[in-house]
């Protein structure tokens, strides 16, 4: 069994994971996008008072809010960092397109490395074994990771619930994103649980038929299921 803890962090209310299996004294930490003391202090008290240790770091994209408490969840653990390698610019570029939030970007660092990873790699850690599945669109190295056993897709900033990532960023782009989406997300069964960068977790079958930015790709005929989300945060 797969248990997960979201959190929200950053004024941008980044949706950062906790996931680990029944048994396991280890856990996977995605997008941890903490902006302050108390953020960093929240997310590793509960790790801790789990009983847990940080296995491995997931980063869906290389937008500041969802590497912004990295280097600081690295003080209190060692651990993997996994990212696509084409957003590596990315991750130096993206503060300039938030004006305002200035005062923020001093807790901002970006001092530790990453490992790459690449579509269709498999991620076997103990928290559950993470297929790669590479959908630029949003930014060019975005990223879901996928349990098949979990049934359970983390989709990052690609596909949320009711709507799509922004493309008007730079490296996005509306037509990749469109087409990451139909050729590598709603191509996965219909009951898969959908936990995305922000807001509430979904379906793929819930997006694939009430999405208004999907309803070319709806298939009015299919056979899924449209109500129930097995994982919610805390």
């Amino acid at each position: 069994m797969l248990h997960s803890r979201i959190f929200r962090f950053n004024p941008l209310e980044t949706n950062c994971i906790v996931l680990w299996a029944e048994g396991s004294s280890k856990c996977t930490v995605v997008d941890p996008g903490m902006s302050s003391p108390d953020g960093v202090k929240e997310l590793v008290d509960y790790i801790t008072s789990n009983g847990l240790a940080v296995e491995a770091i997931l980063l869906t994209h290389g937008h500041f809010d969802h590497f912004w408490g990295v280097d600081r969840l690295l003080e209190s653990f060692q651990a993997p960092v996994y990212m696509h390698p084409a957003d590596i610019d990315t991750m130096s570029k993206i503060t300039h397109n938030f004006r305002g939030m200035e005062n923020s970007f001093s807790f901002l660092k970006r001092s530790f490395t990453t490992r790459d990873v690449a579509d269709g790699q498999v991620l076997e850690l103990e928290s559950a074994s993470w297929k790669v599945l590479h959908t630029p669109g949003h930014s060019p190295g975005s990223v879901g990771y996928y349990s098949e056993k979990d049934n359970l897709l983390l989709s990052g900033d690609t596909l949320f619930a009711g709507s799509i990532g922004r493309t008007d960023l730079a490296g996005g782009d509306y037509d990749e994103i469109m087409e990451s989406i139909r050729t590598k997300l709603l191509t996965l069964p219909g009951e898969t649980d959908v936990i995305p960068g922000h807001g509430h977790p979904t379906t793929i079958a819930r997006e694939g038929m009430y999405n208004p930015f999907l309803q070319p790709f709806n298939e009015p005929d299919g056979d899924f299921p449209t109500e129930g989300i097995a994982i919610q945060p805390e």
